[in-house]
């Protein structure tokens, strides 16, 4: 017999509820990024509305104002060059402080230091660091990687120390009876094991890196190079914002970052519950 499966109401208006949290502004997101300004009115019936004309002029516009391909490429190169720096320097780093931590009240304090860094706003740090980047000729974005790749370290450090309580240091031991070093251990035993966590890095860090406007604004600011994000402070002035052009951006920069989530999410949730005990 079949049994019959009451539907769990509370559930169900729970996820409806999630999921229109997710698609009402996407819709009029798509709705803005596609209709004229001469469509927009003050009226929610109006805004929401489905345009007139279906026109791709918007995206058009919106990338050449922003100079898209040229801010595309500096986004990439500071969001992949963090992401990829991350994964190699703060998984070393978690590796070393999550074998000895236990064993030494030196790492010990070491990983608390490291840790507490997530407790320190970067409003606070912005004025120094501006100044401290173009006294070392870092204003740009070579400058900005390396400031990722340090703000970034408390969490990455947290998640990969987290992760390795899963690794039975059994395998290490075998891995030394058999003549490896420690470097080829960790980088042909332990290293390729923590991949659901590099995933969960490299998403999380990407996420932040493609869409801050704070550490761009403040190294870059006047050096010509621009991030999408900083490009698309163009279409905010003094007496107002080009919705219609800025919403096409935002569709625009979004992409990118959708399609590296899409790649990467099979491993994401993996990689968090693993990493979150401790």
């Amino acid at each position: 017999m079949i049994e019959n499966k009451r539907t769990n109401w509370p559930v169900m208006i729970c996820l409806i509820l999630g999921l229109s949290t997710i698609i009402f502004p996407l819709y009029m997101t798509i709705m803005i990024a596609l209709k004229q300004p001469s469509e927009m009115t003050n009226s929610i019936g109006g805004i929401l509305s489905l345009p007139k004309s279906w026109s791709l002029d918007n995206f058009r516009e919106a990338m050449r104002i922003t100079d898209f391909w040229r801010s595309l490429l500096y986004s990439v190169l500071i969001t992949g060059a963090s992401v990829v720096l991350s994964i190699v320097l703060h998984s070393l780093l978690g590796y070393v402080l999550g074998r000895t931590k236990a064993k030494s009240k030196f790492y010990s304090f070491v990983y608390y230091f490291v840790v507490s860094g997530m407790f320190v706003p970067f409003a606070i740090l912005m004025m120094p660091l501006a100044k401290q980047t173009a006294q070392m000729y870092l204003a740009n974005w070579a400058g900005v990687i390396i400031l990722y790749v340090v703000f970034y370290m408390p969490m990455n450090t947290l998640l990969y120390t987290g992760y390795l309580v899963n690794i039975p240091v059994a395998l290490e031991e075998a891995s030394r009876v058999d003549g490896a070093t420690t470097w080829q251990t960790y980088w042909k035993i332990i290293f390729p094991i923590m991949k659901p966590m590099h995933a969960t890095v490299a998403i999380i860090t990407a996420l932040s890196v493609w869409n801050d406007v704070m550490m761009p604004l403040i190294i870059m600011g006047g050096s010509g190079a621009n991030t999408l994000p900083l490009a698309q402070l163009n279409f905010q002035s003094q007496f107002g914002t080009n919705y219609n052009l800025a919403f096409s951006s935002y569709l625009l920069a979004l992409i990118p970052i959708l399609i590296f989530y899409v790649i990467c999410q099979k491993r994401i949730i993996n990689g968090v519950v693993n990493g979150a005990v401790k």
